[in-house]
């Protein structure tokens, strides 16, 4: 692996749901592709899983995050409510402050981290 180790924002919820990178990602390309289809397609996912994933999010809090238009002669698509606007602004300033906030661990590290690590699962059998 090279470059500065990764760090995956990821909330667990008190009523069970998970809030993480995926869903503010599927937020955000909803937000920007105006259809959960063309968002999961830009996400390489599946309309199912990303329409599944939608509905999850849309029932992990007392509001929906997320709106749909039936299609007919102006056609269908979907987009954030006012609250998926201030979730997703919330999910992007939770990642930056906590990278900010790790940022010299991070770096610290990146210099300890060895640079002929092998995973466990990854190892060849000469490896003993």
């Amino acid at each position: 692996m090279t470059g500065a180790p990764r760090l995956s924002f990821r909330i667990d919820l008190s009523n069970g749901a998970r809030l993480g990178p995926g869903k503010a990602q599927l937020l955000e390309s909803i937000e920007q592709h105006g259809s959960i289809r063309a968002a999961g397609a830009a996400m390489g996912m599946s309309y199912r899983r990303a329409w599944l994933l939608a509905d999850e999010i849309n029932h992990m809090f007392r509001e929906p995050s997320i709106f749909t238009r039936h299609g007919g002669k102006s056609g269908g698509g979907a987009g954030l409510t006012s609250f998926g606007e201030t979730l997703l602004a919330a999910c992007r300033r939770m990642d930056a402050e906590s990278r900010k906030a790790l940022a010299s661990d991070l770096d610290w590290l990146t210099r300890v981290e060895a640079v002929d690590f092998v995973p466990a699962g990854q190892k060849s059998d000469d490896d003993g």
